[in-house]
């Protein structure tokens, strides 16, 4: 346990150290602000630049176009710079060959593996947190009177989908010495899910559904059952794929 702690806050240190820390809390922060006034102020732009002439009629925004922004950004914009950041968890200790010392003077290779899945997944976490407290904040200040179901829950499901990606990361850099590899191989997940989906009836089990039916949580199209089975086989596979990068890297040399 002592070792692990240690690890831990050593990539804690790290990770604030080269500025990611900063650069992900400043991007998820831009996009809990940027979420509802996009929506807001989006009608009141178009109205006043459109070129003399052309009229465009567009309803008045609702809080529903808020949440529609949010999760427009977060797992097109939030979810990719998560990625970039977390992609060399594994590579720089490969290319500097840091871990060599301490796993030489007796420190599990499980505990790297777990530590740096603690750091990641907490700072995804506080990060993923704020967006969605900020965004909440300036969509009740902006729309008071729309009510909303299952936000909570909606949020929930896009926390774990990207628990899930970081996860997938972690296995990528284990495989593969530099941060390319594990981009590409957290591509290469996150495209099967989309091939799949073409299968009939597969989509109510697919993980990326937690990503991509939200909305329809929030104005009543889908049940919170209905997200039940991919929140659970999406827990299942960030378990089974936790344990492959351990067994991995137990097996791998440095």
């Amino acid at each position: 346990m002592r070792g692990y702690l240690a690890f831990a806050k050593k990539e804690f240190v790290e990770f604030n150290r080269t500025y990611k820390l900063l650069v992900l809390f400043a991007v998820f922060l831009l996009l809990g602000m940027m979420n509802p006034l996009t929506a807001k102020l989006t009608p009141m732009l178009l109205e006043k630049f459109m070129p003399e002439g052309i009229k465009i009629t567009l309803g008045e925004p609702t809080a529903l176009d808020s949440w529609a922004q949010f999760y427009k950004n977060v797992p097109q914009m939030g979810l990719i710079v998560v990625a970039l950041l977390f992609s060399g968890l594994m590579s720089q200790e490969y290319s500097k060959d840091t871990l060599i010392n301490m796993l030489t003077k007796g420190l599990p290779r499980r505990t790297v593996i777990l530590s740096k899945l603690t750091m990641a997944a907490s700072m995804w976490t506080a990060a993923y947190g704020l967006c969605v407290a900020v965004s909440w904040g300036y969509t009740v200040y902006f729309w008071k009177a729309d009510a909303l179901i299952n936000i909570p829950f909606a949020a929930f499901c896009l926390w774990i989908y990207g628990l899930l990606l970081i996860i997938t990361l972690v296995l990528g850099s284990v495989f593969f010495a530099n941060s390319y590899g594990s981009l590409l191989f957290t591509g290469g997940f996150v495209g099967l899910q989309f091939l799949v989906n073409i299968i009939p009836n597969i989509e109510k089990y697919n993980p990326i559904s937690l990503a991509g039916r939200n909305l329809d949580l929030l104005n009543g199209v889908a049940a919170e059952k209905e997200l039940f089975a991919p929140i659970i086989i999406s827990l299942i596979l960030c378990v089974a794929l936790t344990l492959i990068s351990i067994l991995v890297f137990n097996k791998k040399r440095l």
